[in-house]
C-alpha cells in the first residue's frame, strides 16, 4: 500500500468518515420538552440507521481509500472497488437524508400520535458527513484541485541540475550508487591508459606525463528523477494503450529515455513503460 498516492479528495473522504463515526455515538432522536434524565439512544441503537448510514458510509470510504493505495485496483463484476465505494457513500447520504426528514418512520402514523421525535444531533451530523463524503468521492476524478497529492513528494537531499541523477541508485532516491553500464573500476592503474600493462608502444611511459583521454560527448538525454502531480497511467513500450502500472503522486520515479514529449519511466519494481502525459511533472 502506498499512502503517498492518496489525494486531497481522499483526505476529505477520510475526514468525513471520522466525523460520521463520531456522530454515531450521539443522539439519534430529539424530543421537545424531554426531561434531563431521559436516556436517548444513539445511532448504534437503530438497526436501519446503523446499516444504511453509519456502516454504509464507513465501508464506502474504506473501499475508496483501499483502491487508491493499491497499485492495481481489484475488480468485482467488471467494476473496481472504488466505484462500489462511491455507490456506498451516495447510498449512505440518501439514507441519512430520509432519516433526518422522518426519524420516527411510520410510528407517528398510528393512533392519535401527531408529533413524533425529531432528528437528534448525531443524525444531523451523520447527514452532513455523508453528504461531504459523497460529494468528495464524486468530485475527486473531476476537480484537479482534489487530485493533488495529500502527502507532498519528498525532495531529494540536494538540488540537482536538470538531467542529473540525484545522489542514490537506480530505482529509489537514497539507494546505493551504481556503476555506469560497462564500467570496470580498478583499484590500481586504469585499463588502457598509457603506461599500463598490455598497451603496445607506450610501455614504461609515466602515467602522469600521458595526455588525458578524450571524454565522450554528453548525450542529449540523461536519466533523472521525477514525480507526478496526480496519478497517471504508464503504458507498455510497444505502443499499446494498455496500462501496465500507475504512477502515484509523492513517489520518485526514474526517467530512462525520452521519446519526443513522452518519457520512458521505470517503477520501483523494475517495470518500464511510457508516460504519455508529462505535463506538470516535478524533476528532482
Amino acid at each position: 500500500m502506498n499512502i503517498r498516492s492518496l489525494t486531497r479528495g481522499d483526505g476529505v473522504v477520510i475526514g468525513a468518515a471520522v466525523l460520521l463515526f463520531i456522530a454515531s455515538f450521539l443522539d439519534n432522536y430529539s424530543y421537545d420538552g424531554a426531561p434531563d434524565g431521559l436516556d436517548i439512544p444513539n445511532l448504534w441503537a437503530s438497526g436501519p440507521v446503523l446499516l444504511s448510514v453509519v456502516l454504509a458510509g464507513i465501508i464506502g470510504a474504506g473501499l475508496l481509500v483501499f483502491t487508491r493505495t493499491t497499485e492495481k485496483p481489484l475488480k468485482v463484476a467488471g467494476l473496481d472497488l472504488g466505484q462500489f465505494g462511491v455507490a456506498f457513500t451516495v447510498f449512505a447520504a440518501w439514507s441519512a437524508l430520509g432519516n433526518v426528514i422522518d426519524p420516527a418512520g411510520a410510528l407517528n402514523n398510528f393512533g392519535n400520535i401527531d408529533k413524533g421525535p425529531s432528528a437528534g444531533t448525531g443524525l444531523v451530523l451523520a447527514l452532513i458527513a455523508t453528504l461531504v463524503m459523497a460529494a468528495a468521492a464524486i468530485a475527486t476524478p473531476l476537480v484537479p484541485a482534489l487530485q493533488a497529492g495529500l502527502v507532498p513528494a519528498a525532495k531529494p537531499a540536494a538540488p540537482q541540475p536538470y538531467g542529473a541523477q540525484p545522489p542514490g541508485g537506480y530505482g529509489y532516491p537514497g539507494a546505493q550508487p551504481q556503476q555506469p553500464y560497462g564500467a570496470q573500476p580498478q583499484p590500481g592503474q586504469p585499463f588502457g591508459q598509457p603506461g599500463a600493462p598490455g598497451v603496445p608502444g607506450v610501455q614504461g611511459a609515466p602515467a602522469a606525463a600521458a595526455a588525458p583521454a578524450p571524454q565522450p560527448a554528453a548525450a542529449d538525454f540523461s536519466p533523472f528523477w521525477f514525480a507526478v502531480p496526480v496519478a497517471r497511467p504508464l503504458f507498455a513500450e510497444d505502443g499499446s494503450q494498455t496500462p501496465i502500472a500507475e504512477l502515484a503522486p509523492g513517489t520518485w520515479y526514474l526517467a530512462v529515455e525520452q521519446r519526443g514529449a513522452q518519457l520512458v519511466a521505470q517503477t520501483q519494481d523494475g517495470r518500464r513503460g511510457v508516460l504519455q502525459d508529462t505535463s506538470g511533472i516535478q524533476r528532482g
